[in-house]
């Protein structure tokens, strides 16, 4: 039989290997601090946030209604891409001087605006349903 010496049990494959650091402003802070107080935690007393976030998030719910859905975020990192290309068009036929002086720009715009519009009405009534 193995004699007790004392001291800190082991965690064996408990033990905590991983670290992620989170920091907060000083309104998240407080807010932070007074949720502690109101479960009689002390702040100030080294283990008490660390375990308490650690519960707060392993044992949270997560609902999956509250995801942005994988088509739209692949369609946001499409229309985002479109707007760089169009950004390098512009800047090259500003640096060529290639815009003619009779062209509509504001035509083109709008069209663009409208077009954008119905694309949002269309992932919208897509997300509804």
């Amino acid at each position: 039989m193995a004699i007790n010496k004392g001291g800190r049990k082991r965690l064996g494959d408990r033990k905590r290997m991983h670290a992620i650091t989170l920091r907060f402003n000083g309104t998240e802070l407080e807010k932070v601090k007074s949720i502690l107080q109101s479960y009689n935690l002390d702040f100030g007393k080294r283990g008490t946030v660390g375990p308490y976030l650690r519960k707060l998030i392993l044992n949270k719910k997560t609902t999956k209604e509250k995801r942005i859905p994988d088509g739209l975020s692949n369609l946001s990192y499409q229309i985002n891409k479109i707007g760089t290309n169009i950004n390098q068009l512009v800047k090259v036929a500003n640096y060529k001087n290639m815009r003619s002086p009779n062209s509509n720009l504001i035509r083109e715009v709008q069209k663009a605006s409208e077009l954008m519009l119905e694309l949002i009405e269309t992932i919208n009534a897509k997300s509804q349903e």
